[in-house]
């Protein structure tokens, strides 16, 4: 059951860390990225291991090229290819209106979000493309809910970076199509992650789900289940899709 190699950024925790569980059982050998959280992400793969599965841990701040390049680098040490790619790492930044908001944390989540996910695309193509010598993949990345709501009052330049995620989804599937790559993105709702408590304090969470259509927030295992859906097989003809996973907001 080797399916190959997957990179999922910011796989420490929530999403990330739902998706690289579900992959490793699927049978990808993961890579778990981490920005800092070194304790999280050994742990992360100490639990894959021990279930069966195949997994190591690679920091890298997405946001720099040089150590995208160098995560890349790992893997094709370790693995000797690629097979996929979840760009999942991401970041908000404190709840608020933009007027108020903190210049550095707005370019910290442009630098992360939008950049990142662009760099570690652009290493993925290099070796995933059959016109360059690749034997395809899929890449998947998470975007959110609030890219068409524009989360007003909540964090717009998050709202922001994630419609640029979009973009990136559409563009590139156009662009890979002939190339034996599919581009596709997941668009979370509210889930049951500590980014509500980094960015909004531990009452958010409880707050977002009132208005909810389901009554619930998502738990990170129904994200990554639409996400292994998008890279499987079962999956061949989509390609361009966004994916909302946000129980009917």
């Amino acid at each position: 059951m080797d399916k190959g190699a997957l990179i999922v950024t910011g796989s420490g925790r929530g999403i990330g860390a739902a998706t690289a569980r579900l992959a490793a059982a699927r049978g990808y050998a993961v890579c778990v990225n981490f920005a800092s959280n070194r304790t999280a992400a050994d742990a992360l793969v100490g639990d894959i291991i021990d279930a069966g599965g195949e997994a190591f841990a690679q920091r890298a701040d997405v946001a720099r090229r040089e150590e995208v390049a160098a995560l890349f680098e790992a893997v094709d040490q370790r693995y000797g290819g690629l097979a996929g790619l979840v760009n999942n790492a991401g970041l908000a930044g404190q709840f608020g209106r933009l007027a108020e908001a903190d210049p550095a944390t707005i370019d910290r989540v442009i630098e992360v979000n939008v950049k990142g996910t662009i760099w570690c695309t652009q290493e993925a193509v290099r070796r995933m493309s059959t016109a360059l010598g690749g034997k395809g993949g899929a890449i998947v990345n998470i975007s959110s809910g609030s890219a068409t709501i524009g989360s007003p009052g909540q964090y717009v330049w998050y709202a922001a970076s994630k419609g640029a995620v979009d973009s990136l989804t559409v563009g590139l599937a156009k662009e890979l199509a002939g190339e034996g790559i599919r581009v596709n993105a997941v668009a979370p709702g509210v889930v049951a992650t500590d980014i509500h408590d980094d960015s909004g304090g531990p009452d958010r969470l409880a707050e977002m789900v009132a208005g909810l259509p389901m009554g619930r927030a998502a738990r990170p295992e129904e994200i990554a289940g639409a996400i292994l859906w998008l890279l499987s097989d079962e999956a061949s003809y989509t390609t361009g899709t966004i994916l909302r996973v946000a129980g009917g907001r």
